[in-house]
């Protein structure tokens, strides 16, 4: 496309001094390019046709190569490249450790998987293919003109240092802005996600208007942030044109002087000489696009290659021991755990389960009760000691075996928009309705299913939003025996249930739980009571354990914590709510 730009321009100059020969027969005859001539008899009009015939030619042939390029590009990076990225991002993300996504907001993650990998397209459209086409331009329109007129090109080019000098220091000053922009950003759709999640929170406590300011400033400083990118970019811009237009004054002046003294012909001299100027210099002032897309591009790079290049924290050993069917016994042997540096939340923890064992955990806020059920699946790796599963090492476990024998329900239970078969199945995608069935029978979630418009067919929303807390406990339950696990981890399942209900669960539990080991984060009595034992923690340590007999004889956590739901039959009963008579006063 290069060399058809360069003919179609050379053909131009050829027709001007074809008709300026043929008007003063004392000019110079212009001369033919590659040394062809048309034959002696040819008329002025008859060359002017032919020259004119080429040039719409060379553009039409320019026209069908720029459109197959643009196509074949735009497939390559868009319907390529970009996709293969963004998959290659959403992979690392899935076998990132938890650690991960403690330490970035879900705002921050999910604007690299879209918006960002779109930047990084951006770096390769706008910067490296953009960067190769002005080289390659650039060369060969300097050699053109140099063949043209060497001091004239030396002239016309003398302010070209400074342009790259700008651009350099324009380059350096605008990156902080582009980081600072996309941080701002990242804040604005945090906003958004938190305001979306928690309507009904917002709603409920008349918060409307205050998260609309919220959102309106988190977005306003996204604004602001662009607006004063774009004021650099426009300064820059008219400073990189004018250095092109002082190009074309210093043309006319000595361009013009060595036509004037029939040292350089005016079509294939100064007109060629003018368009190639002028196509150097528009792609000199693509400079600053290019430097205003590095920046741009570079930062969205930056941080989709930090996602992958994260460390994966939690692998496969080398050589992974595969159990494939576990007795269940568990270990925690002198366990230390710390989410940051020099904050323990698990401190040379000691315990041993035996298969098949019923272990409830009990402890104030940040005692470590969920920190200690999350290495047991390796969601995380002690710092220091070992969490052994039948002896063996859960990191020397393959990964995979090692969860699948695993059920877990969290604290907060979520559920994907699927149906509710498939959200009780989503651990064994190819398990039997009959299976799947059993599997909520027990969790108690059997009954509340089939009263839904249509039965475990029936599409949940996002997040199982149209079910209650409860139900989608229930669900989850359903969804973790269904693995028929060795080891069952429940962490406090039972706390967004009404007690009826939780009654329900701890009866069908209790067959559920047989020949598996279970360890349940618990505070209700009605569940601690059903343990084998019971582990009491306090700062990540064991401060009591035994049965609920024998931890009701000794003062502490759980004594505390079992009288205050068990009432003393002696004290009397508040009396009833009376409203006070209405005497007329004020």
């Amino acid at each position: 496309m290069l060399a058809l730009s360069l003919a179609g321009l050379s053909f131009t100059g050829l027709g001007i001094d074809v008709i300026r020969h043929a008007a003063d027969p004392e000019v110079r005859a212009p001369t033919w390019p590659l040394g062809i001539r048309p034959p002696a008899g040819w008329s002025t009009y008859a060359l002017v046709a032919l020259i004119a015939v080429c040039v719409i030619g060379l553009a039409l042939v320019r026209g069908v190569l720029t459109y197959a390029y643009t196509v074949s590009v735009n497939t390559l990076i868009q319907g390529k490249l970009v996709v293969d990225l963004r998959a290659a991002v959403y992979d690392k993300l899935q076998r990132l450790s938890f650690r991960f996504f403690d330490a970035h907001q879900s705002g921050s993650i999910i604007n690299r998987v879209t918006t960002d990998t779109q930047n990084a397209r951006l770096f390769i459209d706008g910067v490296i293919m953009q960067a190769i086409i002005l080289v390659l331009t650039l060369t060969v329109y300097l050699i053109y003109m140099i063949n043209i007129h060497p001091q004239l090109t030396i002239v016309c080019l003398a302010p070209a240092p400074l342009l790259f000098i700008a651009s350099y220091v324009f380059s350096r000053k605008i990156r902080p802005a582009y980081d600072a922009n996309r941080n701002l950003y990242d804040t604005m759709v945090l906003r958004l996600s938190e305001s979306v999640q928690g309507i009904h929170v917002v709603k409920g406590f008349a918060r409307i208007p205050q998260e609309i300011n919220k959102f309106a400033e988190a977005n306003d400083a996204v604004t602001d942030q662009q607006r004063a990118i774009f004021f650099k970019v426009s300064v820059f811009t008219p400073f990189v044109m004018f250095l092109t237009y002082l190009n074309m004054l210093l043309l006319l002046g000595y361009g013009g002087y060595l036509v004037i003294e029939h040292e350089l012909a005016l079509g294939t001299g100064l007109l060629v000489f003018a368009g190639l100027l002028a196509q150097f210099s528009a792609q000199v002032n693509n400079i600053a696009t290019i430097a205003n897309s590095m920046q741009q591009s570079l930062t969205g790079a930056r941080r989709v290659f930090e996602i992958l290049e994260a460390p994966v924290e939690i692998k496969n050993p080398p050589v992974p021991v595969r159990l494939s069917k576990m007795r269940g016994e568990v270990t925690f042997d002198h366990v230390t755990f710390e989410y940051k540096p020099g904050e323990p939340c698990l401190v040379d923890f000691d315990l041993s389960i035996k298969p098949g064992q019923c272990v409830a955990i009990l402890g104030e806020t940040g005692a470590g009760k969920s920190t200690l059920l999350s290495l047991i699946p390796r969601f995380y790796d002690p710092g220091r000691g070992r969490v052994l599963i039948d002896g063996v090492d859960v990191r020397r476990i393959d990964l995979d075996d090692l969860r699948r024998q695993i059920g877990v329900v969290f604290q907060e239970s979520f559920l994907f928009s699927n149906t509710v078969a498939a959200n009780i199945a989503f651990g064994q995608p190819g398990a039997t309705r009959d299976a799947v069935e059993q599997a909520a029978k027990i969790a108690a979630a059997h009954e509340f299913i089939l009263d839904l418009p249509n039965g475990y067919d029936t599409v949940l929303g996002e997040a199982g939003n149209t079910l209650s807390g409860g139900q989608r406990q229930r669900l989850a339950l359903a969804r973790s025996i269904l693995l028929n696990p060795a080891i069952l981890l429940l962490d406090d399942p039972t706390a967004a249930i009404d007690a009826q209900t939780e009654e329900e669960i701890l009866a069908a539990l209790d067959g559920a739980m047989q020949g598996r080991t279970t360890l349940i984060v618990a505070n209700r009595l009605s569940t601690l009571r059903r343990a084998d034992l019971v582990v009491v923690l306090d700062d990540g340590r064991i401060v009591q354990a035994g049965t609920h007999e024998q931890l009701m004889k000794s003062d502490g956590l759980y004594q505390r914590t079992a009288k205050l739901q068990m009432p003393d039959e002696n004290t009397p009963l508040p009396p009833a709510f009376t409203p006070a008579a209405d005497d007329g006063s004020m």
